[in-house]
């Protein structure tokens, strides 16, 4: 496993960032791919980054109750204006990409766990 933040994810993926932008040191411990909210709350843990396709508020609510790493919209998803206005009040990093959750899964996945060759 390779120590990895969001700042670097972000880049690699060219990730849009849309709040939690002075968060982007914190480390990223793996990822939860889900679009069920009480999937999420069941199974991610602390310092995962969550990919959805989600947009409302309630996944801002959820990556703070689970204190995830931050929270990527895959497919063009764009948030909803009270979601942005949430995870800015509650500082969590919330990203947007072209990108299926799958080829963002698997990214990540590659970044911090490389294969050992």
């Amino acid at each position: 496993r390779i120590i990895m933040n969001l700042e670097t994810i972000a880049k690699t993926l060219q990730l849009r960032i849309h709040t939690g932008g002075e968060r982007l040191g914190v480390e990223v411990r793996g990822g939860y791919v889900g679009d069920l909210l009480s999937d999420v709350m069941a199974n991610s843990r602390e310092g995962e980054l969550w990919i959805t396709r989600q947009t409302h508020q309630n996944v801002v609510a959820v990556a703070s109750l689970k204190e995830l790493a931050g929270v990527i919209l895959v497919k063009g998803a764009e948030p909803a204006a009270d979601t942005l206005e949430k995870a800015a009040r509650e500082n969590i990093p919330l990203f947007t990409t072209e990108l299926s959750a799958f080829e963002t899964a698997g990214r990540v996945h590659r970044m911090i766990f490389p294969r050992e060759e």
